[in-house]
């Protein structure tokens, strides 16, 4: 379990210890918002474990303020993008070595709303918009998925993305519903009735990562159990390339040192 708050993930990983009497559940700290930590965490990663059959890529931030992460990306992008782009591909040769292993890419019905602006990837030229930046994040991991499954082909690893459903969690913690105290008092009784709890808008990333039906399957794009289409744009292979292109180039997968380009 790789997570950024070190003591939610201990209790975590505590309470599963106990319901599976599975002792080798392991908290490790990643911070997807910090190359550096991405690169350490991967470190380790490639030391201590024989392998690495599955990689839920599950992290996300959502219509967070205009903050920038570590290296000076746009937030909302450089987390829920750029911080697993960089992670899945240093652990890809683990993966392509315990092969036939999955990948799953957490993306979300928002997408649809979604466009990559490669003139402005991290609204410094434009007004921030929190909701177009997310939906630009979550386009982003599905462009990704499909061109990362283009380049897996014939390794025996597969990559998909998943819209797991809304959840019953803090990611909405910057949304209207929870500044506002009308929406709080007013809409929050009727959300919370028709969100999933975070057990069951787990069981679709569990399903991607285990059902013997999607073995050899990749490059789908799930809403919850069933494949759907994305979005046009999320189909567009010039744009996914492209995409995949600026990202290593941001994150410094394309440099000799392997670091990104100055701030």
């Amino acid at each position: 379990m790789a997570c950024r708050d070190m003591e939610k993930c201990e209790a975590a990983a505590k309470d599963i210890r106990g319901e599976t009497l599975n002792h080798r559940v392991n908290a490790r700290h990643l911070d997807l918002s910090s190359l550096r930590s991405v690169r350490e965490f991967a470190k380790k990663i490639i030391q201590e474990e024989e392998r690495v059959d599955v990689l839920v890529n599950n992290a996300a931030v959502m219509r967070c303020p205009h903050w920038t992460t570590e290296d000076g990306f746009e937030m909302q992008f450089g987390v829920n993008h750029l911080g697993h782009f960089l992670l899945t591909n240093l652990l890809l040769d683990k993966l392509k070595a315990s092969a036939p292993s999955r990948i799953i890419n957490l993306s979300s019905l928002a997408h649809i709303a979604g466009h990559i602006d490669f003139d402005d990837l991290n609204w410094e030229k434009k007004a921030y918009n929190t909701k177009a930046a997310y939906c630009q994040s979550k386009l982003a991991t599905v462009l990704f998925t499909k061109e990362l499954s283009r380049r897996l082909q014939g390794t025996g690893v597969t990559v998909n993305a998943l819209h797991p459903g809304v959840a019953r969690t803090e990611l909405g913690r910057h949304t209207a519903m929870h500044s506002s105290t009308f929406s709080s008092f007013t809409l929050s009784p009727v959300f919370w009735l028709l969100v999933r709890s975070p057990q069951l808008a787990a069981q679709p990333s569990t399903y991607l990562a285990v059902a013997e039906e999607l073995e050899g399957v990749s490059g789908k794009y799930f809403s919850g159990f069933s494949e759907k289409s994305p979005a046009p744009e999320a189909e567009d292979e010039e744009v996914a390339r492209r995409l995949w292109a600026e990202s290593a180039r941001l994150v410094g997968l394309d440099t000799p040192q392997g670091l990104p380009p100055p701030k």
